[in-house]
């Protein structure tokens, strides 16, 4: 048996969620391989909306299995907050949900240490969420890390010594601090977080997969955020791509079946960085507020524009994708005119292929223009209810990034998808 795969092929806030949630009822288990809590996937169904954090998107159907992968770094105040949350709405969720041993953990300091670096950046600041993911993700490449399998052994001692190394830290720069009331809620966290299912995560996937069992592995923000192959440095601190799926759950690549890419029928950016198809007109803030374009763990109003597929093909490439799922076409139900950036102006060059040296060009989308559908989507059910000029921006999509899509939303419901080449 093989894993399918399941990320985002722009800067994240695609939708994933909604997906996986739609797509669970087909596997056995959801992992989630990568990111933090920085992360937030909203899902709507039943007229109820849930945002998780770090716990798979497949943990509202009954009988599924949910790993949280060694990829992850796991705060466990807002695992214990999220899954508390969860509680109240009647789900539970102890007995589904498996913790890897080899995750990292976000201490106090992190969170500490990641406020401090942003304040230092000044205007180069890259807007992360304060969740503490890069430093965490710091200690784990430069093996300072804790891992939960670390509660288990000796963690008093481990603990002490990595607080004693960020205090040194952040003394260096001058940023004044007060860990008590933080490290005291942590502590009462941990307690909590020791009482689920902490397991050698990738003999469990493996033996699964041995065992015919079908897995879906969820990926957090979006390709363009990998920290090899997005917009360094504006990027997240681990990789968001399909390999990173093997490293973050101990998948041989051989064992990777289906990778769904996902996007947005328009783009949105959260914080600093490169955006060439921005737009800070009255289109951008149409996007903004049809969307609902603010981010679900921050709040953070996220920045809008068109269709970027000079970056697309390059995620559908660096992904291997196989399968496209279509997020938010209702947005642009108003336009008449859709754009469609496919290739780059630069100094009067123009470029196909995604520079390395986008966090410091200036770039000219070269845009394409498609009628719009002026059509309310919302209510529409299945592919044969799709006006022709949305049938046109498919056609058109399918035939710039090669891979088919297979699966449209068109609003933020799970009820909300069609399915496409239904066999």
């Amino acid at each position: 048996m093989k894993a399918d795969v399941l990320l985002g092929l722009q800067w994240g806030d695609e939708g994933k969620g909604k997906v996986v949630d739609v797509l669970t009822p087909r596997y056995d288990v959801v992992a989630r391989f990568q990111g933090g809590p920085n992360a937030g996937h909203t899902l709507a169904f039943n007229g109820e909306k849930y945002i998780l954090r770090s716990i798979p998107s497949g943990i509202f159907q009954g009988d599924k299995i949910n790993i949280i992968g060694n990829g992850v770094v796991l705060d466990p105040l807002l695992f214990r907050e999220e899954c508390e949350a969860l509680a109240r709405s009647g789900h539970d969720i102890a007995s589904r949900l498996f913790i890897s041993k080899k995750a990292h953990l976000i201490l106090p300091t992190h969170r500490i240490l990641d406020a401090a670096y942003e304040a230092a950046k000044g205007s180069g600041k890259i807007g992360t969420t304060g969740k503490g993911i890069g430093p965490a993700y710091t200690d784990k490449v430069s093996r300072n890390g804790l891992r939960v399998g670390d509660l288990f052994n000796d963690f008093d001692s481990k603990y002490a010594e990595a607080k004693s190394r960020h205090e040194t830290i952040l003394r260096g720069l001058n940023y004044d601090f007060d860990i008590a009331t933080l490290e005291q809620q942590w502590f009462e966290a941990l307690d909590y977080l020791i009482g689920f299912n902490i397991i050698d995560s990738e003999h469990k996937i493996n033996r699964l997969l041995d065992e015919g069992k079908s897995i879906l592995a969820e990926g957090a923000q979006g390709t363009m955020l990998d920290v090899d192959f997005g917009s360094y440095p504006f990027v997240t601190s681990s990789n968001t791509v399909c390999a990173g799926c093997c490293t973050g759950l101990g998948i041989a690549p051989r064992r990777i079946g289906e990778v769904y890419g996902i996007f947005k029928a328009y783009c949105t950016r959260v914080g600093s960085g490169p955006f060439p198809t921005e737009l800070t007109d009255a289109t951008g803030d149409m996007m903004c507020e049809r969307g609902q374009e603010f981010g679900s763990v921050t709040g953070r109003r996220r920045r809008c524009g068109w269709i970027d597929l000079v970056a697309l093909r390059y995620a559908v490439m660096i992904n291997g994708v196989t399968q496209l799922i279509m997020m938010k076409s209702d947005v642009l139900d108003p336009l008449d005119t859709i754009k469609a950036c496919v290739a780059y102006s630069v100094n009067g060059k123009e470029i196909s292929d995604f520079p390395f040296e986008v966090a410091e060009m200036e770039i000219q989308p070269i845009y394409a223009e498609l009628p719009g559908w002026q059509t309310d989507m919302t209510a529409i059910t299945s592919e044969d209810e799709f006006p022709e000029e949305f049938n046109a921006y498919l056609t058109f999509l399918e035939t710039e990034l090669g891979v088919p899509v297979k699966i449209v939303s068109v609003g933020p419901d799970r009820e909300q998808t069609v399915l496409r080449y239904e066999e």
